[in-house]
């Protein structure tokens, strides 16, 4: 399928018009994985429409990391289009967790969609929505959860992205992205592998 025929049928619900209008004046950007999109501090000049792949957001504090969400085919980055109509800089970093194709928003093109494709702001009230339930969660659980429910959790999720019960991920990367130590990580999992929730192996992980 052709990167136009994509964007269109992925946001369908925009209409022709408007699609029209961010076919024109978008940008369409193949990502590898790894690829950071967004920056901390930087101003924001395009907002991204994913197609295809996985882009994962997080905060960064000194040497720590914290994901916040994930942004999926057929979603947008709430954080990076409020940067952007705010004219502030980012809050986030935003990072292609897998190959990752995306068409990409001008902020100056965008603000006037907002005012002439009123239904642009249902992609992103939707978003704004979904956003905040999901960083509740990630409050309650850090306020509120046991580690070893948010490692599995987190597990799941990643399963569920890539569709993969076998992940190839190692402890540091899951102790960055639940902002704490990696031999923290390393006792919860060996404590989930005992309890015959995971299945360990060099650099994978299988969730059972």
């Amino acid at each position: 399928m052709s990167a136009p025929a994509l964007l269109r049928s992925t946001y369908a619900l925009l209409g022709p018009e408007l699609l029209d209008a961010i076919e024109q004046h978008g940008q369409y950007v193949e990502a590898p994985a790894g690829t950071t999109l967004v920056r901390e501090g930087q101003f924001v000049k395009v907002v991204p429409l994913v197609l295809f792949g996985t882009v994962k957001v997080f905060t960064k504090a000194e040497d720590k990391e914290l994901l916040l969400y994930y942004i999926r085919p057929a979603e947008s980055c709430v954080m990076s289009f409020a940067a952007g109509m705010g004219d502030e800089p980012s809050k986030i970093v935003a990072v292609a967790e897998e190959d990752t194709t995306l068409w990409l928003l001008p902020v100056a093109q965008l603000r006037q969609w907002v005012t002439q494709h009123p239904r642009i702001n249902l992609l992103f009230f939707h978003q704004y929505n979904q956003r905040y339930a999901e960083l509740i969660d990630t409050i309650n659980a850090l306020l509120f959860g046991r580690l070893d429910q948010r490692v599995l959790q987190y597990l799941r999720e990643k399963s569920r992205l890539k569709s993969e019960a076998v992940l190839q991920l190692r402890h540091r990367q899951i102790a960055q992205d639940l902002g704490t130590a990696r031999e923290v990580v390393t006792r919860v999992m060996k404590r989930l592998e005992q309890e015959g929730k995971i299945k360990q192996g060099e650099g994978r992980i299988e969730i059972l």
